[in-house]
């Protein structure tokens, strides 16, 4: 096929000085588009692309494995409101960015995952190319969208309609592909310039309907024992004043989930989060912003919700999400930003406050359980239990509420969302609404990239497994990361034994003693093994102040921790084995 010059696509072409090629046009049209960095592992057919992204100024951090670069790239996508962007080469490389891919789609950050690819008329032929698949059909059901270009004057448009899809609407993952043979194709410079997109309005504001609006301050003003919750949605709308003008003005008592923690501090007066259970059972009118019923709120159903009849009030981007688990009674559709808006409009000067019993018996509660947890944190066990560490961390937060804290693990991650108090928006990342593991020196990375502050990463064991070599890539930008591993010597616990009596060791227990620190010291980082919590606030201290990269090698008692966390009612049990029991 001939491109628009008259050249075999991939041919040298006489006279190339007016000339422009597919390398130059799809950096040129990012560059237009504002995006100026990339997360991505080199390799066959995207090295040339990334070396010339750099030529051009634009920012490269290579991975090491593409997996990583995707959850940095989705990281990267929740912080900023703008495409993460994620480079990948053919095939498995490919196949590695997808898990990314689908963890950005669910958990509504926008992120673009770029892949170079075989030729379609080989693909297609099946006739066995270096890395063939049919990437663009793999892909298609795990995102957003998916597009493929394949002649060099479509680029402009293509990387237009990645970007709009990643970011209009309810956010989420969109695939590139990109055909090795793309990046040579030729065009007259003048006309490929014209052929790129600026992106105007890319997540044009929705606007809640007036009747949507009065309807759910009709039922909220009725409340006898109102509940707010705020989601990650919330945090990404970045419609931060609002958000907390409104939870202050309507008195209310707000849940936060665990990526929305800080869009009002912890420590606010209104802050459920210590009686968590008391107001998810006892509420009577529960009103959602920017979060999902889904099992993390356990499908808004059971136990969990007490025999407390409830009205909801679900504040969405997305129209399909109304009804998806429970009756909503008061939809309002639209985006955060927007709807908070209107419904703040809506309140008037003056807003009834929920009734004092409700407020009252929220606050005891919070103050007891507080109280309550108060001794664990302090306790100076060597080696140390979660609670221990944690509490040493949780004061570490506090005198640095600019830093940003990622946090993956089983008992690691389930102790520290509820332990640890945010203060400011968007200054934690996590697992999300799969819980998944390996998300943690990706969105390190991206963390530390994005914002230019302080990072601390608090791991288990077993989810630093997933993503540990990346501390090379810490290492080799040198950013501000402080890695520490909770090691317990295995997953949830280090203390299970092989049935059979065998050599072998258990299926959930590691090497013991083993010495996470070492690896950094390999990379030119800092290491430092510790067991007590204050060792462990001196190490972070001085990790946090020095900047560089440190991991951190936490001690904890190979019997502390519960199995699958505070989840262990989905992992399914033998019903012989508990006979046997």
């Amino acid at each position: 096929m001939a491109d628009s010059t008259g050249a075999a696509n991939g041919e040298e072409v006489a006279g190339t000085e007016n000339l422009t090629d597919g390398f130059t046009l799809v950096i040129d049209a990012l560059k237009l588009n504002d995006i100026k960095t990339i997360y991505n592992v080199p390799g066959i057919p995207i090295t040339d692309l990334g070396r010339m992204m750099q030529a051009s100024g634009m920012r490269i951090l290579s991975f090491r494995h593409e997996q990583n670069a995707g959850y940095a790239a989705g990281a990267s996508g929740f912080l900023t409101k703008k495409p993460g962007i994620c480079l990948t080469v053919s095939a498995p490389g490919f196949l590695n960015g997808l898990t990314a891919l689908a963890h950005a789609t669910t958990n509504c950050f926008p992120m673009i995952l770029i892949s170079g690819s075989s030729e379609r008329e080989i693909v297609d032929l099946q006739q066995g190319d270096y890395e063939e698949m049919d990437q663009l059909a793999v892909a298609k059901p795990l995102c957003k969208a998916a597009y493929r270009v394949l002649n060099v004057e479509d680029i402009g448009i293509g990387i237009a309609r990645a970007i709009r899809a990643a970011v209009s609407g309810r956010p989420g993952g969109v695939y590139l592909d990109l055909p090795g043979k793309l990046f040579t194709q030729v065009i007259d410079a003048d006309e490929g310039a014209k052929s790129l997109v600026e992106v105007i309005d890319a997540a044009p504001s929705q606007l809640p309907s007036s009747q949507s609006v009065d309807r759910a301050l009709n039922l909220l003003k009725g409340a006898e024992r109102p509940l707010i919750i705020l989601g990650k949605g919330a945090a990404y709308s970045q419609a931060d004043d609002d958000i907390r003008n409104f939870v202050e003005k309507s008195g209310i008592p707000y849940l936060p989930m665990s990526m929305a923690k800080g869009l009002l501090p912890d420590n606010h007066p209104q802050s459920a989060s210590a009686a968590r259970s008391l107001v998810l059972k006892d509420s009577d009118v529960v009103m959602l912003i920017g979060a999902r019923i889904n099992w993390l709120l356990s499908h808004g159903k059971g136990r969990t919700w007490g025999d407390q009849a409830k009205k909801f009030i679900q504040v969405d981007i997305e129209p399909k999400e109304m009804d998806s688990n429970v009756e909503i009674a008061a939809p309002v559709v639209g985006d955060i930003g927007s709807c908070v808006k209107s419904l703040l409009e809506g309140m008037g000067e003056e807003w009834p406050k929920p009734p004092s019993e409700w407020t009252e018996e929220v606050k005891d509660k919070v103050e007891t359980n507080v109280a309550r947890m108060a001794p664990r944190l302090e306790n100076d066990n060597n080696p140390m239990d979660f609670h221990g560490a944690l509490g040493a961390l949780k004061k570490i937060i506090k005198e640095r509420p600019d830093s940003v804290l990622v946090n993956e693990g089983a008992n690691t991650l389930d102790f520290a969302r509820t332990v640890i108090d945010m203060y400011k928006p968007r200054k934690r990342l996590d697992v999300g609404t799969w819980g998944v593991m390996g998300i943690g020196m990706g969105s390190a990375i991206a963390a530390a990239v994005e914002t230019g502050q302080p990072v601390l990463a608090i791991e288990g064991d077993s989810a630093f497994g997933f993503s540990g070599m990346e501390i090379e890539t810490i290492c080799r930008y040198n950013l501000p990361v402080c890695v520490v591993v909770f090691n317990n010597s295995g997953i949830y616990r280090g203390m299970d034994t092989n049935p059979t009596g065998g050599s072998d060791a258990a299926t959930t227990v590691f090497v013991k003693d083993s010495r996470y620190d070492k690896m950094i010291e390999a990379f030119g980082g800092v290491g430092v093994s510790v067991t007590s919590p204050d060792e462990l606030t001196s190490a972070v201290n001085e990790a946090m102040d020095s900047g560089r990269p440190t991991l951190i090698n936490a001690v904890i008692d190979s019997s502390a921790g519960t199995e699958s966390g505070r989840i262990g009612n989905l992992n399914p049990k033998s019903v012989v084995a508990a006979k046997k029991e």
